[in-house]
């Protein structure tokens, strides 16, 4: 049997038909790439990749058994089907266990256009790095690097399941990042900046990336602490999509079924200003977080989950759903480019000067959100505003507050989009938080 995986899948479905199961579904998936990590211009790690993985669900009525393996020879595939099947055999059944409707399965998934190989040499991904930590290097005040790595990853996925469903994605994503620090007398500061594109024509040139990186560790030079307070405070676009990560992470629904979230029996509440909603908009082409069907099978579609600051829909794949008596939004494994709407205009340096006092926040530490109270608390790293200009850096600071209660405090977010993430969100200025500075 030549390898593919379109072979594999089949080879798979022929021996189910000896076990006694009522459904099934197969995933697929093999990536390969290549991994170059240079630091002070001497390579430290040149790698090629190349995984395959076989995963596998079975149901025996209300039973379910899971196994997977990266042996995709027949021997390997057998035995993880056998595992499976004993797992279910065994295991408790689960009344809300079972495939989503047929009626609602991706057949014909619209292409996405998510496939841009890149034919990388290791002599061209060495140069890449090497020009971008160079190009950091380069500037006053850089002392050291932390390294440059360059990746690029392409895979195909398949989705199988005994609706009958056989279904083939394709993706790449290319990346160059650069860790670099500065030194001012006896203060030190590191920054980190990257780029990262799903075509490797749309990644920023090395030596952006590298400049870049040395000005916001440059940036962070000469920083004080503050005296605690209470005061506005704006989350950077690089961090801002934390916030709605953990929005929607209140809204999913395995952490409603099990009563564990600070936003619990919240459908039609307002958790935001009138002015923003959220959407998920998984069906838009080329674009970093997109994705056309869920882990359950299930066609996505665009939708709001919160809509004029109003919460519309929990987040559920067809698990939860069962759980909740709804219907699957189709999310199994997570949303797919969400989009926050607003009406504010205007970019960071405006977001600043409606602040007019106050923190901008552009690094956090540690963990210290709790799911279920909403309670936050987190190391931070930024620059003092007063009248409408940043002052100075800042650090050894934390920021506190309660995610409920910041939520409804967002009082604009930029247009300063950053485009790299899943959730595509400016700055976010919020109305309070509480400030703990140096005793």
């Amino acid at each position: 049997m030549s390898f593919s995986l379109e072979n594999t899948a089949q080879f798979a479905i022929d021996l189910l038909k000896k076990y006694d199961i009522t459904d099934y579904e197969i995933f697929l998936s093999s990536s390969s790439g290549v991994s170059t990590a240079i630091r002070l211009g001497k390579i430290e790690t040149l790698e090629h990749h190349l995984d395959k993985m076989f995963d596998i669900n079975v149901h025996m009525g209300n039973k379910k058994g899971h196994a997977s393996s990266v042996d995709l020879n027949k021997n390997g595939i057998g035995r993880t089907i056998e595992s499976a099947c004993l797992i279910a055999k065994y295991t408790q059944e689960d009344l809300f266990n079972g495939l989503a409707p047929k009626e609602l399965m991706a057949f014909n998934p619209p292409d996405l256009n998510m496939y841009y190989p890149w034919d990388l040499d290791p002599t061209h991904s060495v140069d890449l790095a090497k020009r971008c930590e160079t190009a950091a290097l380069e500037q006053k005040y850089i002392d050291s690097s932390d390294g440059a790595e360059l990746s690029s990853f392409q895979g195909k996925d398949l989705y199988i399941n005994s609706h009958g469903m056989m279904v083939a994605q394709q993706g790449t994503k290319h990346s160059l990042h650069c860790s670099i620090i500065a030194k001012q007398g006896r203060d030190m500061q590191k920054a980190y900046e990257y780029t990262v594109a799903l075509d490797n024509f749309d990644l920023e040139s090395p030596e952006v990336v590298g400049k870049k990186a040395a000005n916001l560790a440059v940036n962070k030079l000469a920083s004080r602490s503050l005296e605690s307070r209470k005061c506005p405070v704006i989350f950077t676009p690089r961090l801002s999509g934390e916030l709605f990560s953990q929005l929607m992470g209140a809204l999913n629904g395995t952490r409603q079924y099990k009563k564990s979230t600070f936003l619990l029996d919240s459908i039609d509440q307002l958790v935001m200003p009138s002015s923003i909603s959220l959407l998920e908009k998984p069906l838009v082409k080329k674009t970093i977080g997109s994705k056309a069907f869920d882990q359950d099978g299930v066609l996505k579609k665009q939708q709001y989950f919160v809509k004029s600051g109003q919460v519309q829909s929990y987040i559920m794949g067809q698990y939860s759903a069962n759980q909740l008596g709804l219907k699957t939004t189709a999310n199994a494994g997570g949303v797919n480019n969400v989009m926050i709407e607003h009406k504010f205009e205007g970019g960071l340096n405006e977001v600043i000067k409606n602040m007019h006092q106050g923190l901008v926040v552009t690094e956090l530490m540690g963990q210290g959100v709790n799911d279920t109270t909403g309670d936050y608390s987190r190391g931070a790293l930024g620059f003092w505003v007063d009248n409408g200009k940043i002052q100075y850096p800042v650090s050894g600071v934390t920021i506190a507050g309660n995610l409920k209660e910041m939520l409804l405090g967002i009082e604009h977010i930029g247009s300063d989009i950053d485009y790299r993430n899943n959730i595509k969100v400016g700055s976010v200025l919020i109305q309070q938080m509480t400030i703990a500075g140096a005793v």
